[in-house]
């Protein structure tokens, strides 16, 4: 017996939806929540791991430089008694981001013993422009060559008529075994009046 299929096509069999059938528009909405739920894992899923490559990545630009604590600089033996400043380099380990430098150059101070047995420390850095200080034993003042601001012995303005804002920045100085002289090294903002530290 031979099936005949009529002119147009299959006969489909309809389904009459009642007014209150709702299946069609369930089925749209759980669709959509799917989608949108397969969206949000996804983003999840990606999100995550380019988080916490990021923070990987910048983990070094948070840390602080180890450049901030005290470094020995001299022995007590190098100074003179007479309380007359010496030019002393700083070296430490730096630390720039991803790159680590040991036992580097980061600056340079003038130790002096005063009259009481102390050991003082000035950086080397003018505070009014940056420029280098050198002391001249003769006068026994500091003087700053860029501007020729004057400071004494103990590190104050010399003249009044300076263009310094404020003496030669001193930094902590501690004696270790009661031979080594330890630096807390620190590098100021020129030009300011306070004394900012350089971060």
């Amino acid at each position: 017996m031979e099936r005949r299929i009529p002119p147009g096509g299959p006969v489909r069999e309809l389904t009459m939806i009642e007014p209150g059938d709702n299946r069609p528009r369930a089925n749209e909405r759980r669709g959509f929540l799917k989608r949108l739920l397969a969206g949000v894992i996804g983003a999840v899923l990606t999100l995550v791991p380019a988080g916490a490559g990021l923070v990987v990545l910048l983990d070094p630009l948070r840390r602080k430089s180890a450049a901030g604590g005290a470094v020995r600089v001299a022995s007590l033996d190098a100074l003179p008694a007479d309380g007359v400043p010496r030019q002393f380099p700083v070296f430490a380990d730096r630390v720039d981001a991803w790159n680590k430098f040991s036992n580097v150059r980061i600056g340079a101070v003038y130790l002096r013993r005063t009259a009481q047995g102390k050991v003082e420390a000035f950086n080397v850095v003018c505070p009014h422009a940056g420029c280098f200080v050198d002391f001249i034993a003769k006068q026994g003042q500091f003087l700053c060559p860029c501007h020729n601001s004057l400071f004494a012995v103990d590190g104050t303005i010399a003249n009044t008529s300076s263009p310094a804002a404020r003496p030669l920045d001193s930094l902590e100085v501690e004696l270790r075994n009661e031979k080594e002289i330890w630096v807390k090294f620190q590098n100021f903002q020129a030009g300011k009046r306070e004394k900012i530290p350089v971060a």
